[in-house]
């Protein structure tokens, strides 16, 4: 043989032999991060849950009071009313619309979700 069939049998006997030593890696196989297969165990071992809303407490007697300080509150606007148009302006009545404001508010966010 020539020197030069030589060098291509050895070189393909070379070739041969790096290919065969390369492991072969498979998709399957692959493990991925360390924790990645903690986390799927865990998720197949514990469903994951929504966390529930904290129940809110309402005080049904504080609403009470709180509607009938309305109630009443809002019976005496019409009087206040009524002295505007005759010239007088009572000084309790800005404050007391205010307050109607404030507690119509406070009712409205107790009893809405």
């Amino acid at each position: 043989m020539k020197p030069t069939q030589w060098f291509v049998v050895i070189f393909f006997f070379l070739c041969l032999v790096s290919i065969l030593r390369v492991p072969v890696v498979s998709a399957q196989t692959t493990p991925g991060p360390p924790g990645l297969q903690g986390a799927r165990q865990y998720e197949s071992t514990h469903p994951l849950e929504a966390p529930q809303p904290p129940v809110r407490k309402i005080d049904l007697a504080q609403l009470q009071r709180e509607a009938d300080e309305l109630s009443t509150l809002a019976q005496s606007i019409p009087a206040d009313v009524r002295s505007v148009t005759q010239g007088m302006l009572s000084k309790d009545m800005l404050e007391k619309l205010r307050k109607i404001e404030k507690i119509s508010k406070h009712l409205r966010s107790e009893i809405s979700p």
